[in-house]
């Protein structure tokens, strides 16, 4: 693979962080902003343990960051290029099923 192997090992991370359902969806909902963790709770219809296990996949691939709000911890996503990836990848699945 050559001097751009370290690279694509961190594409494959990228794209594996997402390919789980749950955790598409949450980095949907922080294209909005950020979020509390029981606002993503309360949008996904899903427990709180699981949507926290979810968030520490995608922070352990710096897909998202988290700062505390007085008691409770939001999330962010890391950076602007995370949520073109994902809506790129969103309308492309869109556009594919479409056809």
């Amino acid at each position: 693979m050559g001097e751009d192997g370290n690279d694509y090992a961190e594409v494959s991370e990228l794209f594996g962080a997402l390919a789980s359902p749950v955790r598409a969806a949450i980095v949907h909902r922080l294209t909005e902003g950020e979020q509390a963790v029981h606002e993503l709770v309360d949008a996904l219809g899903l427990s709180q343990p699981l949507v926290s296990q979810h968030l520490r996949v995608l922070r352990s691939a710096r897909l998202v960051r988290s700062s505390r709000r007085g008691r409770e911890v939001a999330y962010v996503l890391a950076d602007d290029h995370v949520a073109h990836v994902f809506l790129d990848a969103l309308h492309h699945a869109r556009e594919a099923a479409a056809h």
